[in-house]
């Protein structure tokens, strides 16, 4: 029930994403000041990600969860539990020892916001340069709130209560929402980062409330020699170095996009935040799900090979499809989403290359975390790190050759060979690790899936030229109708060819929705052996 709800409001939460991505192209377009909105976001978001991200996901809730005794980890018999007086001790130590960190960092950030800018946006110049200095300035007070609302959704996971934690990032897109719709005509183009720091103090503020009611209580402690904070920081490590990779790959690709046409790194953004959709739902979805599996059967090696190849299998069964999906109807999804008011035609042009070539690699990015999973399950950070790296190089010097050539399409052709390389790169690493990997089993149902997946595409194309002709493209309804008819019909010739080829996922997908069903009766016979109920 946890994993649904967070789920669905992860869901709600992107396609609310989608909402504002298209109430910014309207209101702004792709020009200078969703440029420089971008790139104001890229430094806060780095010390985010760095310092709160991965502290919180690799060390924080495991040992919050062993001192309030909701863990059965083997890891928390290290940890002689008392009682939650400890447990709010050291949440009391980390607010305070993050917020300081946080505040000293975000100082620095806001005085040294021109030379930092300069460095990060060469291509601007003149007031465009200033503009992304003011509003990388409010920005700063972000992560100091985001900072604080990551330690309170911690608390929140570790007690199992997930409502409120899932609806803050809702609450966030809403305030970024509320600063493009209320903020700006106060502020002019000073709303939009104010827009964000309300939705990052919304964020924090909706689980206040609830921590306190689980017991809380706020205390003004500080000790860096606590036992507890030190394993937070060893088990940061890991988990930092990987986030820094990609922290550092989206730096550089901002300093490209920077010297290229005006709206080149919004055009950016808008593609990546449309082809991550996918990605976000089926990849990342699925190898969280699958990481507690993978990490008991570790060394098990049947198991583990079992259990990453259904996944694995599973992965490939919806993003294939979600591929072809976004790459025949790009052009319709973009002007439905993007194509109002001040996104004009040259946008859309440019947002439709750009996504064709992210669409080209979303099976290698919607892969990628169930393999770096797989290695973290067998207690190996290294080895993610390394091909992290040298995948952020090859992007780097891609990215340089393709942007001057296709200019902003050429950033996410770049992204996604590297991301291709990146895939095969774990690829060969797990298998020198653990030796046969089930490929022959993987390859018959990719084939399967592939060619219904083409079926459906052929499909697609018939149904955006059949709407086309009957009722034309030239009002947003219309066009909604030819994007809503040809997707409707190529996800059924795809169940169908599926079907017709015996596809394993499609026949274990269409079982798993069948047990959830209210009115299905399911014989359990002996209850020890009812798995998955």
């Amino acid at each position: 029930m946890a994993a649904l709800l967070v789920a669905l409001s992860s869901l709600l939460s992107r396609f609310l994403g989608v909402f504002r991505d298209r109430i910014l192209a309207g209101e702004f377009g792709a020009g200078d000041i969703l440029d420089v909105y971008y790139a104001a976001f890229r430094i806060p978001d780095l010390i985010f990600n760095l310092l709160v991200l991965g502290a919180l996901s690799a060390g924080f809730i495991p040992i919050l969860s062993c001192l309030i005794g909701k863990s059965s980890s083997l890891k928390c018999f290290s940890l002689k539990r008392k009682s939650n007086k400890e447990a709010w001790e050291f949440v009391s130590n980390i607010l305070n020892i993050l917020g300081i960190i946080l505040l000293i960092l975000s100082g620095i950030g806001i005085i040294f916001a021109p030379e930092i800018m300069r460095f990060i946006t060469p291509g601007f110049s003149g007031e465009k340069q200033q503009a992304v200095v003011e509003l990388t300035r409010i920005m700063f007070l972000s992560p100091i709130f985001l900072g604080i609302s990551s330690v309170l959704g911690g608390i929140l996971q570790s007690f199992k209560r997930f409502f409120l934690y899932s609806l803050s990032p809702i609450f966030y897109n809403v305030g970024i929402i509320i600063g493009a719709l209320y903020f700006v005509p106060i502020w002019g183009i000073h709303g939009l980062a104010w827009g964000v720091v309300f939705g990052a103090f919304m964020h924090m503020a909706l689980q206040i409330p609830m921590v306190f009611k689980l017991g809380y209580r706020y205390r003004p402690i500080i000790d860096f020699k606590n036992k507890n904070l030190i394993k937070v920081a060893i088990m940061t490590i890991p988990r930092t170095l990987s986030l820094a990779v990609s922290q550092v790959n989206l730096l550089v690709i901002t300093i490209i996009a920077s010297t290229l046409a005006s709206g080149s790194l919004a055009i950016f953004n808008f593609a990546n935040n449309l082809q991550f959709l996918p990605i976000s739902v089926f990849g990342i979805s699925f190898a969280v799900a699958a990481f507690p599996t993978l990490s008991t059967v570790a060394f098990d090696r049947k198991k583990l090979i079992f259990n990453f190849s259904n996944t694995f299998r599973q992965i490939l069964f919806f993003v294939v499809p979600a591929t072809v999906l976004l790459l025949t109807l790009r052009a319709q999804i973009i002007r439905v989403v993007l194509g109002t008011g001040s996104f004009d035609w040259n946008d859309t042009i440019l947002t439709i290359d750009t996504l064709g070539f992210f669409a080209i690699s979303i099976f290698a990015q919607a892969s990628i975390p169930l393999f770096v999973r797989m290695f973290y399950a067998r207690h190996n950070s290294k080895t993610p790190f390394i091909v992290g790296m040298v995948s952020a190089l090859i992007n780097v010097g891609l990215s340089f050759y393709f942007s001057g050539k296709l200019g902003v399409p050429g950033l996410a052709l770049a992204f996604s060979i590297s991301s291709i390389i990146n895939f095969m790169f774990l690829w060969m690493a797990l298998r020198f690790d653990i030796g046969d990997m089930d490929e022959f089993h993987i390859l018959i149902s990719s084939l399967k899936f592939s060619l219904a997946a083409v079926a459906a595409g052929v499909a697609v194309q018939g149904g955006k030229y059949l709407m086309a002709d009957f009722f034309g493209t030239d009002t947003f309804l219309k066009v909604l109708s030819q994007g809503l008819f040809a997707g409707i019909v190529g996800i059924g010739v795809y169940v169908v060819f599926c079907s017709l080829l015996k596809s394993e996922e499609l026949f274990s997908f269409w079982s798993s929705i069948k047990r959830r069903l209210p009115w299905k009766k399911i014989e359990t016979g002996d209850q020890g052996e009812a798995r998955g109920i």
